[in-house]
């Protein structure tokens, strides 16, 4: 097989890559045109991009190339998604993601950003002027997401990926680590990196499961009980904020329009087509994911759920 850069991830383009060219640009530079931090070191590594004197990023051969390959996905994509749905089904979700997002003072980045200390998403600055809404299907999700997730976050000590898929799985009866991943469909990097922040602040215990076992088991202390009771409560907090701010017709609009393309049944089915490995990419020998995540858990290794 000829060399050549690791399959790079969504974020990875929605957030570094778009943003290189061949005069270079310098790493404050991208992160202001990004507006959230980028995996720099992985991009390098990846094949993607060099890092020059002065901190100039330069795209690599192999780089331009996925550059243009990736900025030719997004209309396919959406064209997918309209066969697979319905023109309509899509443009309602099209505009009823950009309702509310038209009334934030936010400069959001493209994508979701690398999550931070206690998997918490990155702080992000205020507009500079007019602005319209992005223009691609995949940013104005993103933008929703993460608009919401900051309002979760701000004023309480937990983040909504942790809440949403690891607080949420665990009780006060033991459960197998080894299950985590297959029931949050995220990453057992991801598991490992948010048991361990949970374990050291004491919301969690973890052990083996009996004396000649080397299975590990996780529970929530009387503390982390407290914490996934807060997590509830802090998500009706925000919601009812939410249809407060921007009221209860955008929110009750954009919830049907969520559902028209996440919801159970038939609709779920085709959401999942899109999660179909092509048959002669490397996904296709990995086991088949059972469900999507309840929160998209973008870590240092560049994307969810896997750096690629």
């Amino acid at each position: 097989m000829a060399p050549g850069p690791w399959l790079t991830s969504l974020v990875m383009y929605s957030n570094c890559l778009r943003f290189v060219d061949g005069d270079g640009i310098t790493v404050r530079e991208l992160e202001s045109l990004a507006r959230t931090k980028t995996n720099l070191s992985g991009m390098q590594r990846w094949g993607y991009v060099t890092v020059g004197e002065e901190r100039v990023v330069r795209p690599t051969a192999k780089g331009r190339k996925a550059k243009a390959i990736w900025e030719s996905l997004f209309p396919v994509i959406e064209t997918r998604w309209e066969a697979r749905f319905g023109k309509p089904v899509i443009d309602e979700l099209r505009s009823a993601l950009a309702a509310p997002l038209c009334s934030l003072d936010l400069a959001l980045p493209q994508g979701m950003p690398i999550l931070g200390y206690g998997m918490r998403a990155s702080p992000c600055g205020k507009r500079t002027g007019p602005e319209d809404p992005p223009g691609a299907l995949a940013a104005l999700l993103a933008n929703v997401l993460l608009a919401f997730t900051l309002d979760f976050e701000r004023d309480v000590n937990l983040s909504l990926a942790i809440g949403a898929n690891v607080l949420r799985l665990l009780g006060e009866e033991p459960v197998r680590v080894r299950d985590l991943p297959r029931h949050s469909a995220v990453s057992k990097e991801a598991i490992a990196m948010a048991l361990g922040f949970l374990e050291r602040r004491g919301d969690v215990r973890v052990a083996t499961e009996s004396a000649k076992s080397r299975v590990k088991v996780v529970a929530l202390t009387p503390q982390g009980n407290r914490l996934r009771d807060a997590y509830e409560e802090r998500l009706s907090e925000v919601e009812d904020g939410w249809r407060e701010e921007f009221g209860g017709a955008v929110i009750d609009r954009l919830r049907g329009a969520l559902e028209g393309v996440a919801g159970d049944g038939e609709v779920s089915s085709k959401l999942s087509l899109g999660t179909q490995p092509h048959p002669e990419g490397w996904r296709a020998a990995a086991p088949a994911r059972e469900r999507l995540p309840d929160y998209p858990m973008v870590l240092h290794r560049g994307g969810f759920p896997d750096g690629s």
